[in-house]
C-alpha cells in the first residue's frame, strides 16, 4: 500500500482520539520537562529516567492507533478483497516489524 500524503483512516473511535490527544498533550509537556532538565543540567539518570517515561507513552499512543487501524482500517480493506487486501497484509507486517525495533 503507498504512502498518500493527506489519507485518512477509515474511522475512528472518538474516545480513542480523546484518549490519543490526551496522552500526546501529556507527553508534549514531558518533553518541555525534559529540556528543561538539560538545561538545569540534572542528573544524567534522572533526565534518563523520564526519557524511559516518554518512550512507554509513546508505545502507549502507538498500541491505541494499531488497534484502531486493525479495528477499521485494516478490517475493511480485508473484507473488501478484491484487491486490497494483500497490499494490507503487507502494510501491517511493515508496521509490526517498525515497531518491534
Amino acid at each position: 500500500m503507498q504512502h498518500e500524503e493527506g489519507r485518512k483512516a477509515t474511522a475512528v473511535d472518538p474516545g480513542a482520539r480523546e484518549r490519543n490527544l490526551k496522552r500526546l498533550k501529556r507527553i508534549e509537556g514531558q518533553v518541555r520537562g525534559l529540556q528543561r532538565m538539560v538545561e538545569e543540567d540534572r542528573y544524567c539518570p534522572d533526565i534518563m529516567t523520564q526519557i524511559s517515561s516518554v518512550h512507554e507513552a509513546l508505545r502507549a499512543v502507538g498500541r491505541e492507533l494499531m488497534r484502531n487501524h486493525l479495528k477499521h482500517c485494516a478490517t475493511a480493506a480485508i473484507r473488501a478483497g478484491n484487491g486490497e487486501a494483500e497490499p494490507m497484509y503487507d502494510e501491517l507486517i511493515e508496521m509490526m516489524y517498525k515497531l518491534s525495533r
